[in-house]
């Protein structure tokens, strides 16, 4: 397996939770920092939060304090927790390396309705 698999999207209301996984090789998952993407219609992809192999975390500016990003080490995937959900929070979300080296995954749809 090369391609990240994402789950746990779906359809939610504003102020609702969603928790995502991802599921990536463990030579790419022991050796790389780990990101959640997301691309909404219209837009660019983008990088939403990051953790390094030691467990360090970085989140975009809009997510900070809603989203929560963890890894499972036994497990080999990488899970984005999002609390608060807002309208703007709909898109793809996908996951990835830190610099995009493998494989884009099929992502899985999050949909926030107002």
């Amino acid at each position: 397996q090369v391609q990240p698999v994402e789950s746990g999207g779906g359809s939610v209301q504003a102020g609702g939770s969603l928790r995502l996984s991802c599921t990536v090789s463990r030579n790419i998952f022991s050796k790389n920092a780990l990101g959640w993407y997301r691309q909404a219609p219209g837009k660019q992809r983008e990088l939403v939060a990051v953790i390094t192999t030691g467990g360090d975390t970085k989140y975009v500016d809009s997510v900070k304090g809603r989203f929560t990003i963890s890894r499972d080490n036994a497990k080999n995937t990488v899970y984005l927790q999002m609390n608060s959900l807002k309208f703007d929070d709909t898109a793809v979300y996908y996951c990835n390396t830190d610099l995009r080296t493998v494989p884009w995954g099929q992502g899985t749809q999050v949909t926030v309705s107002s």
